[in-house]
């Protein structure tokens, strides 16, 4: 059965974790170094990654970054850093969900069924891709590619989400509630700062001037607002 790994040396920590998440019906394997769970992700594709990111032998962002470049494994970051720095610099590595210390092992459980629910609907891939701006930016969903100017992007698959749940409408005003629903599948209380690190990573992906936004407008108070021209 396939499992989800900790990576996490605190053993107090990981032993509670890995106790509700084996009540929750999951297979458990736990790691107290970043090596031996890099190794253990080549052999056995895990359903989920929950990651510490302050190891004994290396950085978990090194960790995150090496298990999403060899496979699309959902990975919830789970560490004491907590200022929206860090929170964007996890994001930007691929990371799908950040849980900051301390925490509800509780509330932890339900962001790891969100997180595998989305990644098994997989909804993006019957949509057909869309071009904005006479082919400036593509948003191909059944492919997960984003292209500028005919360059591909490095987006991880969360930032699709986002994006494509925007592109979807254009000029429609989203509220980061609804982006949190559409792209995250859950709401908790602080997720809506979690949409702005997306965004904000997302613009200095396709956006020319990522300070001065033309695709993606912020409404103040509100959201968010898609301003690309679709292409016919």
């Amino acid at each position: 059965m396939p499992s989800v790994f900790i990576v996490e040396d605190d053993r107090k920590i990981a032993k509670v974790v890995k106790v509700y998440l084996e009540e929750a019906g999951y297979r458990v394997m736990h790691f107290e170094k970043g090596r031996d769970a890099v190794d253990a992700v080549m052999k056995e594709k895990p359903l989920l990654v929950i990651l510490d990111l302050m190891l004994p032998d290396t950085t978990g962002e090194e960790v995150c970054q090496e298990i999403k470049e060899s496979a699309d494994i959902p990975i919830i970051m789970l560490t004491s850093k907590s200022s929206e720095e860090e929170r964007v610099a996890g994001f930007a590595l691929g990371a799908d969900d950040y849980v900051v210390k301390p925490f509800s092992p509780r509330e932890l459980v339900y962001r790891v069924k969100a997180l595998l629910k989305r990644a098994q609907k997989n909804d993006l891939g019957a949509a057909e891709p869309m071009s904005f701006n006479q082919g400036a930016l593509v948003v191909d969903g059944h492919s997960y590619m984003v292209m500028k100017h005919g360059q591909t992007v490095d987006i991880t698959p969360t930032e699709l989400k986002v994006l494509f749940s925007l592109a979807s409408a254009p000029g429609k005003v989203m509220t980061r509630e609804e982006l949190v629903d559409r792209a995250l599948g859950y709401q908790f209380e602080g997720y809506e700062r979690s949409i702005d690190a997306h965004i904000k990573n997302i613009r200095h992906k396709i956006e020319d001037d990522p300070k001065n936004p033309a695709l993606i407008l912020t409404i103040y108070g509100v959201g968010y607002r898609f301003s690309g021209k679709k292409d016919a």
